[in-house]
């Protein structure tokens, strides 16, 4: 089947589904090491002077959430959005998906009790075959490169245990250089000599041994704010980092699965980020063409828009061709292809739709898009982007970004857009509720579970 295709809706009546299990967050406590919720990805960048259309268009699924309550005014020059009432639903059956090409992110810094329930909802309810944690090096090391037996350290030793146990196939992204590596402690950052990052995933992968599946060396270095240091912010800088540590990945297997950095979707944005398909050109000149044996990774955020969608419009976040999943899958492709890598997959590892439904206040005025998606959208266009990547062959395994950030602490309180993506948020009946004292799924969570099985149909989502 082709990849770019008519545009397909799977618009879902909304209903009430399972019991919602009980998960209380406890505090966790550490000695030495006490690290923050180890979160990297700060929602699709766009330029300061981006500005949002009068009112927010209806997202295009059968079912739209009511306005959100706001708490502060919008920012100076800007519109308050407005969300359209809802349209009625439109039943329809879920397509079966192959869930051992589908995986989801959690979040490491978790304790033994919620990294089991977060285990047991991958496992048993989702039930599909990839986890992707990343792994925090500031924390895994903060005080030198021979560190190998803080509490932080054998935290991710056993949750990576116990995800093996269950079957999964763990997908490590490795990010985050201590400062006793960097002269440059703004923000974060690769560490000045690339060879300190070869020996560090070197004495993972050997303490670790046989609990990562797959490595992605770094997270978008095409931002500055996951780049500050001493090696050139561009992408023959990266292939300075790549290398190395590409080798000490090959010195420990030739057959580990080594994916290149997600780049994040954006357009040039001087002292911010370089577009990410200016980027990828450079890491091809510089020599990633070479490698005949890695995978491409990609980060297709779509904002607003539908998997289906391509650019251009007009009702804001939708006038270039990062926008857009399907213009990046097209784009990357091409450059792959121009540059020796034909016969090579791309892995998505992240990619995802927000909803602001239920949250209290609005997103931030460079965040307003969020407001296009309600959770049925993000539910639709979810299942259609893991049905579009199961229908093409240069697309390997697809990990959704995420199962459970919205129940660290403060994310949502505090207006945080990572919660917006998460599956599992505080509440009950499928309600965002603070005060619940338990977890609740979203309608894409349980569209998951359908499409996975396929002799189940459950007749309601939410």
């Amino acid at each position: 089947m082709a990849l770019f295709g008519e545009s397909v809706a799977y618009a879902l009546q909304p209903t009430a589904v399972s019991p919602t299990p009980t998960w209380t967050l406890i505090p966790v406590s550490e000695d030495p090491v006490t690290p923050a919720p180890t979160v990297t990805w700060r929602g699709p960048l766009v330029g300061a002077d981006y500005s949002l259309p009068p009112t927010i268009p209806p997202a295009a699924t059968g079912v739209v959430a009511p306005a959100a309550t706001v708490n502060e005014p919008p920012a100076a020059g800007q519109p308050t959005p407005t969300i359209p009432p809802p349209t009625g639903p439109q039943p329809t059956t879920v397509p079966f998906l192959d869930p051992a090409q589908m995986g989801i992110q959690v979040d490491i810094n978790l304790d033994d009790d919620d990294w089991a329930e977060a285990m047991r909802r991958v496992q048993d309810d989702l039930a599909i075959g990839w986890l992707k944690v990343q792994i925090p090096w500031e924390d895994m090391q903060p005080n030198g490169p021979d560190q190998a037996d803080g509490a932080f350290f054998r935290r991710v030793e056993l949750h990576l245990q116990d995800a093996q146990r269950r079957g999964l196939n763990v997908l490590v992204s490795v990010a985050k250089a201590p400062l006793w590596a960097r002269t440059d402690p703004t923000e974060d950052g690769p560490p000045d000599d690339p060879q300190r990052l070869a020996e560090f995933v070197a004495l993972m992968l050997r303490e670790f041994d046989g609990l990562i599946d797959a490595v992605e060396i770094w997270n978008e270095p095409n931002l500055i704010r996951e780049w500050r240091g001493v090696l050139p912010f561009n992408g023959a800088g990266y292939m300075q980092l790549f290398g190395p540590t590409y080798n000490a990945i090959r010195a420990y297997s030739p057959t580990l699965p080594i994916i290149t950095a997600g780049l994040a979707p954006a357009g040039n944005i001087p002292g911010l980020a370089v577009a990410d398909r200016e980027y990828l050109r450079q890491m091809y000149a510089a020599g990633l063409g070479n490698y005949q044996d890695v995978y491409i990774g990609v980060h297709p955020y779509s904002w607003g828009n539908a998997p289906d969608a391509t650019c251009c419009g007009t009702r804001g976040w939708d006038d270039d061709p990062h926008f857009f999943f399907a213009d990046t899958l097209r784009e990357y492709r091409d450059i792959m292809v121009a540059n020796g890598h034909a016969n090579r997959q791309m892995w998505f590892t992240e990619f995802g739709w927000p909803t602001w439904e239920g949250f209290p206040g609005e997103p931030g005025a460079d965040s307003r898009w969020i407001l296009f998606n309600d959770r049925w959208a993000q539910a639709n266009y979810t299942i259609r982007a893991f049905e579009i990547g199961q229908q093409t062959d240069f697309i390997g395994p697809m990990i959704l970004w995420n199962l459970n950030f919205a129940v660290l602490e403060g994310l949502v309180e505090n207006g945080d857009t990572r919660a917006a993506y998460s599956i599992v948020i505080p509440g009950a009946g499928g309600v965002l509720d603070l005060n619940a004292g338990g977890l609740t799924e979203r309608p894409l969570y349980w569209m998951i579970y359908d499409a996975v099985r396929p002799d189940v149909q459950l007749e309601r989502y939410d």
